[in-house]
């Protein structure tokens, strides 16, 4: 048997390299905000203000639940705490 390798688990486990593309992009700005939270000592309760979200949202993206997140939502998350989103496009491998 032949064992396959992947660059991330979202190549792995996505059924389109789009979608991989998306989650590997909304997997790294969740990790951003939880960086912040954590840089900034908030609680779910003060980092959900700073995020303009409530406190169960913000639960939410803590316990890594992506499927709940679309881009721009986590997009305007950061923006609301003052962080300014760039995007770097290279050529696939």
């Amino acid at each position: 048997m032949k064992t396959k390798t992947y660059a991330s688990v979202w190549d792995a486990i996505e059924d389109t390299k789009e979608a991989a593309a998306n989650m590997r992009l909304r997997a790294t700005l969740m990790m951003d905000i939880e960086s912040y939270l954590a840089k900034h000592h908030l609680t779910q309760a003060d980092g959900a203000k700073r995020f303009g979200v409530t406190q169960p949202r913000l639960n939410d993206l803590l316990r890594g639940r992506i499927g709940k997140f679309s881009v721009d939502a986590l997009v305007n998350m950061l923006a609301c705490a003052g962080r300014e989103v760039a995007v770097h496009i290279k050529k696939a491998a």
